[in-house]
């Protein structure tokens, strides 16, 4: 199929096989393909072929990209980040809705090609009181072998809800995506908001949510991942920390009462089993962000979590948290950042530039913001330092961004 369509284009670069061309072609960034197609009608009618497409003919070698989400997709488009070459490609915004705004504490997964946008946080103007914000059952996904690739609205959730654990199943047309646990919370309230328990499974296929068997307890701002079984052993959907239940402080405020253990559910059995606290009282106030490294050749995944300087590895056998190395540049207290892996390496981001204060109208931000990437490969133990040029000028707040990785 590829040979055909590649001799139907006309000549690609003179004096090269058209599959050559083609190969090099197809090498440059995602990035660079609208400019690029420009050139000549037959570059045009290879670049407007989706990367997906592209990597099935053999013509891309599928690599992990960064997904950004600076602030509400709605209002400021969210990005593409290829770490090999430090090009950002810009995504279409999420359509606006004329009731909902401020949407906060959403969450983004990958799905083979496609990128979803689920639930969250946000306003509405039709609820009461206004000024409190409600959760969102919305569902979003952009599917990347579209040329041009737009956002579609899917069935909204069974469950409305916020920083939840999210995980996707599968690598083919049937696709699923789990979500577990979540609340109302809004990164305006940080000390408030609802929780639940309850958990539903999106197929693809189907295009449907259907219930599955809910949590012991209500759980919400936890973090999911699905650990692949061994030969005849299941599937299962890991969900660890969070927070349930709170205690008051002087009889007024409210503060959460974070978890240190976690619950598994069998992806064939649909049923839960706990696990045990995963470290002592004292050692650490709550679970930091989570980075799954995923298994070669059927391996079971390595499971990192970023604690302040230092990244932990999990130890599934006795289920607490090794250190694992302490970072080449150490974040300032309380400063956010961001935290994936990408081909085997963790990524630590973090912003170099002051968080912009919309009460300062006369002192906009001109330059490009910047930030500061540390990699590490935990096979080889080794570290990378980058410092990256943003394409848009507005300081990144990890606490408010959302990040995920996708494979094309």
């Amino acid at each position: 199929m590829a040979d055909g369509i590649l001799a139907s284009v006309g000549v690609l670069i003179p004096g090269l096989p058209n599959d050559v061309a083609a190969g090099i072609l197809a090498s440059l960034p995602v990035s660079h393909h609208a400019r690029l197609r420009a050139t000549c009608r037959a570059w045009r009618a290879l670049l407007s072929t989706p990367p997906s497409v592209l990597a099935a003919w053999g013509l891309r070698r599928p690599r992990h990209l960064l997904c950004l989400f600076p602030q509400d997709p709605s209002l400021m488009p969210p990005y593409l980040f290829d770490p090999s070459t430090l090009a950002w490609l810009p995504l279409p915004t999420i359509p606006c809705s004329p009731h909902a705004y401020g949407l906060s504490n959403f969450v983004p997964v990958a799905a083979g090609a496609c990128l979803y946008v689920l639930g969250g946080s946000h306003f509405d103007a039709r609820a009461y009181p206004v000024d409190r914000p409600v959760p969102s059952a919305a569902a979003h996904r952009l599917d990347l072998s579209c040329s041009p690739p737009a956002w579609a609205r899917l069935p909204d959730m069974l469950c409305p809800r916020g920083s939840f654990a999210c995980a996707a199943v599968g690598g083919g047309p049937g696709d699923q995506i789990l979500v577990a646990g979540g609340g109302s919370r809004h990164s305006m309230f940080p000390s408030d908001g609802s929780r639940v328990r309850s958990v539903e499974r999106y197929d693809s296929g189907s295009g449907e949510w259907k219930a599955e068997a809910a949590m012991p307890r209500d759980r919400a701002g936890c973090t999911g991942w699905v650990c692949g079984g061994r030969e005849g052993e299941e599937d299962e959907f890991w969900v660890m920390g969070g927070y349930g239940e709170y205690r008051t402080l002087g009889g007024v405020f409210r503060a959460d009462v974070y978890y240190r253990d976690g619950v598994v559910m069998g992806l064939r059995s649909r049923k839960w089993r706990a696990i045990g606290e995963m470290w002592q009282e004292g050692e650490r106030r709550k679970l930091g962000p989570i980075a799954v490294v995923d298994g070669e050749d059927g391996d079971t995944p390595a499971v990192f979590m970023l604690d302040q300087n230092d990244i932990f590895r999990y130890n599934m056998q006795s289920n607490c948290w090794v250190k694992e190395v302490t970072l080449r540049r150490k974040i300032l207290g309380g400063e956010p950042c961001g935290f994936v892996a990408m081909d085997g390496e963790l990524h630590v981001l973090t912003s170099t530039m002051p968080p912009f204060n919309p009460a300062e109208l006369r002192r906009l931000p001109k330059k490009k913001a910047t930030i500061e990437l540390q990699a590490y490969d935990p096979r080889k133990r080794q570290w990378r330092l980058l410092t990256i040029t943003a394409p848009f000028c507005s300081s990144v707040d990890f606490n408010v961004a959302a990040l995920c990785t996708i494979r094309l």
